[in-house]
């Protein structure tokens, strides 16, 4: 069994390592305010985060990650550009025993940069890969922000578009949204037989009709909604072609010089994709400068989809044994700025290592 004093050694072996990178140490509360991670990925957050109430300052939660705190903090007053790095305990729901750990230890690096964006993706790419060096790990890389363009892309409305990209976070219900928007699957029977009692009436006789309204949402909310499902329910299937190639993008697996060339080669079909297609390029161009083989670095379109919401670019991790969560992870979040930069935004990436699963690999070394 690995040690608390092993895994905090190997934790300031990597912040220092961090800091020795250029990284100021920077520190972030541990009880947050639940509000602002509510807002951001809804009442989701409640199922992976330790929640409590303050008297005095409302709803509270436990840090499920640094990035949000580390945003906020270099929003308000950071310099530009700026490194940072971190340590210390996280908390996150378990719905099982097992090797994930509800408190655990985080080391991180973030980057805030606006001057090049793809050469920040490949200094913390390299920089995480050489404090691992020497672990039996598998590097691979995605880019998120490929398959947000090509949603972008889609000749559909701006409500299916807005579905997709919200959902592209959770692949089971994209998956099933997409199959239904593209008429791949059937309409669900409690939708068809709402838009049957729709058809009959007004939603406003509807509502008259009902018993007394129950719950936050007034009638003029619940008008609208209807509204909304009957023009859904009208719009056109996404062509066939189109809805392959979000599919073929979905499912993409290759080295990472591969998938390059396999992501020119359907651009001309979905150019919505050509400026996020470049910047892979360029991108790719910047690991090859800090000796990263790109011919064999693995890429899938889909890393970083099941993690926290936030990133909207490149996406990696570097994996283990198949029955430990990955090692280390990260990825571009250029949105989250924005988000909570209360009108000011920049590129940023970063990434966090678990050094109680680094102590563990090198003690069954």
């Amino acid at each position: 069994m690995t040690t608390k004093p092993a895994i905090r050694a190997e934790a300031e072996r990597l912040y220092a390592a961090f800091l020795a990178a250029g990284a100021a140490p920077v520190e972030a509360d541990i009880l947050l305010p639940a509000d602002t991670m509510l807002d951001l990925y809804g009442e989701d957050i409640r199922a992976r985060a330790y929640v409590t109430h303050d008297p005095l300052r409302g709803e509270m939660m436990l840090r499920p990650d640094f990035t949000v705190p580390v945003v906020q903090a270099h929003m308000a007053h950071g310099a530009d550009p700026a490194r940072y790095a971190y340590m210390g305990e996280v908390f996150r729901k378990q719905d099982h025993l097992g090797p994930r750990a509800s408190e655990y230890l985080q080391v991180g690096f973030e980057v805030f940069d606006r001057a090049a964006p793809e050469a920040a993706d490949a200094e913390v790419f390299a920089l995480f890969s050489q404090a691992l060096q020497g672990l039996a790990l598998r590097a691979v890389t995605g880019d998120i922000g490929i398959l947000m363009a090509a949603v972008r892309g889609l000749d559909t409305t701006p409500r299916r578009k807005a579905a997709l990209l919200r959902h592209i976070w959770r692949p089971k219900r994209f998956r099933a949204l997409l199959d239904r928007f593209a008429g791949r699957a059937p309409m669900p029977p409690a939708r068809a037989q709402l838009l049957e009692r729709l058809a009959k009436g007004s939603p406003s006789e509807l509502i008259a009709q009902a018993a007394p309204l129950i719950g936050l949402r007034g009638e003029a909310e619940i008008a609208a909604r209807a509204s909304a499902l009957i023009e859904d329910a009208g719009a056109k299937p996404i062509a066939a072609p189109a809805a392959a190639l979000l599919y073929d993008l979905l499912g993409l697996q290759a080295p990472a010089q591969s998938a390059l060339e396999h992501l020119r080669g359907i651009t001309p079909l979905l150019p919505a994709i050509a400026p996020a297609v470049a910047r892979f390029a360029t991108r790719l161009e910047a690991l090859k400068a800090r000796g990263v083989d790109t011919a064999t670095l693995a890429f899938e379109a889909s890393l970083g989809r099941t993690t926290m919401e936030y990133y909207d670019g490149f996406t990696f991790a570097f994996i283990g044994p198949a029955d430990l969560p990955p090692v280390a992870s990260g990825g571009r979040y250029d949105a989250l700025t924005a988000v909570l930069g209360q009108g000011k935004s920049i590129p940023a990436v970063g990434g966090i290592i678990r050094p109680n699963l680094v102590a563990a690999l090198k003690g069954a070394a």
